[in-house]
């Protein structure tokens, strides 16, 4: 029996794919970056033929690296950045435009005319979300409503919709699989989490054609088998979920009131509330968490739009460092109170805020100010917005959790991790695999196939790498916390 599964990761900067054994253990993995467009302010693309590349030659190259028979491989998962949109030709699965980006702001106008005409209390009510540009619906249209004919051809059936799950699907699958999951369906404006289904007043508000939606499963189901010729084997891709809902599966946030944050392009803290869709009265999103056998388990969410790409703009905008990992250096020299506070507003302000017009600055410039104190300034924001969610969550009733658990890819810096848990005052715990998102959607495409009998199995596997507990004064927390609420309030567009 097959024993070993493939994770394909497919996000913002770049596309991965792990080969995990039957314990949850990596084996094999490449990784490629890819291009990032901004055709006008707050537009974020990619182009989807390099998507679809990309992911095809890191699947090869880790199953090259893994040594295995490609039938070893008992089942593929796929977990992606979420929100992005592609519409593509049916007939030869080629996008009609590029990739709109989940960071992408350019429906902000839009957004604000459904808000100000009343819409957003029904939106809400059946999605669990706010109405902004970040979301999957807003960009469909665009895209129906700017690409020359591309209404008219979805209305005769001529195209397809979906987030990059789907299109990969589709891509892998020979164009025989228009499916998509529960989690990634449940952040496109479009689906009712209440009753699991595309929601027909919703499509109508947004004006979509039903029959560009693809089919909503569980997330550990049957979405059909790659064409043989891709990667030498038939296998059945039988697990699917949005990258931050597979990081929540990858942490084995099972139990209602667990926590757990994720440290890619941007940042996502997620707290499972089982069975029951709790709705957030500080701005937070009420989501799906996974769908199993049917049944939703549902959480709350704040999203971030801006963490590792900070440091990405710190190396790659203004080249203050080399490499990311030099600025876990510069901060230990500087020290946690550096006066200078970054906000990294550049595409808008995410979760509690929900500013699509705010844009970033840096304060507390002085004439000492040099490299290593802006860098420190841009870790320490993403543990800024982290405490932002967590205020959000308690404000709205929740319990502060034992421990926030912690993935990505800046959960390697330790100075990071260590200012985190003193902004938050919460242990932080940093797990064995960091690699959570991709963990998570093996374990689902692992469930499906027989590989783990249940969630139960699957905590069992769960880790801890290192533990960092809170050890700054409440005092000092408090004032520095205070600097960055002021910070963002001075970038704030006076509009939400």
């Amino acid at each position: 029996m097959p024993q070993y599964l493939l994770a394909i990761d497919q996000g913002t900067t770049s596309s991965r794919a792990i080969i995990f054994n039957a314990e949850g253990q990596p084996l094999a993995r490449a990784q490629q970056e890819f291009q990032q467009f901004f055709p006008q302010d707050g537009w974020v693309e990619h182009d989807g033929e390099e998507l679809w590349q990309s992911t095809l030659k890191v699947c090869r190259e880790a199953l090259a690296q893994s040594g295995l028979d490609p039938a070893a491989i008992a089942a593929i998962g796929i977990t992606n950045q979420r929100e992005t949109t592609l519409v593509w030709d049916a007939a030869t699965g080629v996008p009609i435009h590029p990739a709109i980006v989940w960071q992408d702001r350019r429906t902000a106008d839009y957004c604000a005319g459904l808000k100000a005409a009343g819409h957003e209390a029904l939106v809400a009510g059946k999605t669990g979300l706010l109405i902004d540009p970040y979301f999957s619906g807003t960009k469909l249209r665009w895209i129906l409503d700017n690409v020359e004919g591309a209404r008219q051809r979805a209305e005769r059936g001529e195209l397809r919709f979906g987030t990059v799950d789907s299109f990969l699907l589709w891509r892998l699958t020979g164009g025989r699989s228009h499916k998509t999951d529960a989690t990634n369906a449940s952040r496109t404006l479009l689906f009712n989490i209440h009753s699991q289904t595309w929601d027909a007043e919703l499509l109508a508000l947004f004006e979509i054609p039903a029959g560009l939606l693809p089919e909503v499963l569980d997330c550990a189901a049957d979405f059909g088998s790659i064409e043989p010729d891709w990667l030498g084997a038939a296998i059945p891709v039988l697990g699917m979920a949005g990258d931050q809902q597979a990081a929540l599966i990858g942490q084995a946030c099972f139990s209602p009131g667990m926590v757990k944050s994720t440290y890619g392009t941007g940042c996502f803290m997620i707290q499972n509330t089982g069975s029951t869709p709790v709705t957030s009265k500080h701005r937070l999103l009420t989501t799906v968490a996974y769908r199993l056998n049917g049944q939703v388990t549902y959480a709350v969410e704040g999203s971030i739009f801006v963490a590792g790409a900070a440091v990405q703009w710190l190396r790659d905008g203004i080249k203050l460092i080399s490499h990311a990992r030099d600025s876990e250096a510069l901060a230990e020299q500087t020290g946690d109170a550096c006066g200078v506070y970054l906000v990294p507003a550049f595409t808008g302000l995410g979760a509690p805020y929900w500013d699509p017009k705010a844009r970033g600055a840096i304060f507390g410039l002085t004439r000492d100010t040099g490299i290593k104190e802006i860098v420190t300034a841009g870790l320490q924001s993403v543990c800024y917005q982290t405490c932002d969610l967590l205020e959000a969550m308690r404000q709205d009733g929740a319990a502060a959790p034992s421990a926030l658990r912690v993935d990505g890819g800046m959960v390697e810096n330790n100075w990071v991790m260590q200012f985190l848990a003193d902004i938050l005052g919460v242990t932080v715990e940093r797990p064995q695999v960091t690699e959570t998102t991709a963990l998570g959607v093996a374990y689902l495409a692992g469930l499906k196939a027989g590989l783990f009998r249940d969630l139960e199995e699957i905590s069992g596997h769960w880790q801890r790498q290192q533990r960092f507990a809170p050890r700054m004064d409440a005092t000092h927390r408090q004032r520095l916390y205070a600097g960055w609420l002021d910070a963002v309030k001075r970038v704030r567009s006076g509009e939400q």
